[in-house]
């Protein structure tokens, strides 16, 4: 069975986003690239909502989400009617189902890219096997979530931790009761 990974970079109060939508407070560097690079090598799926799509398509090139190498996105929308982007297909069923039907196909990893709400729903029904965190060094006060409620208790183990350059914890959880 494949592994969903619900990932983001986010503020050490929790947020992927400031209240404007900004991510200038984000730190890049090459200890987060290297990370990120040996992560995209273990997925071949992205699974993302209406806003996170909007974002990464306004950067261009669909955020470099495009097909390249068997890497496939899959948008989950109830809005959208259409995308018309190479390797990007519109889901608008119920994102829980589809996703437990995606992770009993062939394929590596697959992972869930921003979005607080998608994330969430995936959550509560269960889906999620993992969370990776870059935490950022930063208060941001308000803005997007990285968690809204799912419905229930979520219990975690922590798998991996690290600090890296700009004071910037990764952090991977497994999710114990994932598929419950």
């Amino acid at each position: 069975m494949r592994t969903v990974t619900y990932g983001a970079a986010c503020s050490l109060d929790g947020y992927i986003t400031a209240a404007d939508g900004g991510i200038d407070w984000l730190h890049f560097s090459k200890e987060a690239q290297a990370a990120m690079g040996a992560y995209w090598k273990t997925v071949d799926t992205i699974l993302m909502g209406r806003r996170t799509w909007e974002f990464a398509a306004s950067q261009g090139a669909g955020g470099g989400m495009k097909e390249a190498g068997g890497m496939t996105t899959y948008v989950f929308s109830r809005t959208l009617p259409s995308i018309d982007w190479p390797g990007v297909r519109l889901v608008s069923s119920d994102a829980g189902a589809f996703v437990r039907e995606l992770k009993a196909q062939p394929g590596r990893g697959i992972c869930v890219m921003g979005g607080g709400e998608l994330g969430t729903a995936l959550l509560a029904a269960g889906v999620v096997d993992e969370v990776g965190l870059n935490i950022h060094p930063v208060l941001l006060g308000s803005g997007t979530p990285l968690f809204r409620d799912p419905g229930h208790r979520v219990a975690l183990e922590l798998r991996e931790n690290r600090t890296i350059d700009g004071g910037c914890v990764l952090a991977t959880y497994r999710v114990r009761n994932a598929g419950a």
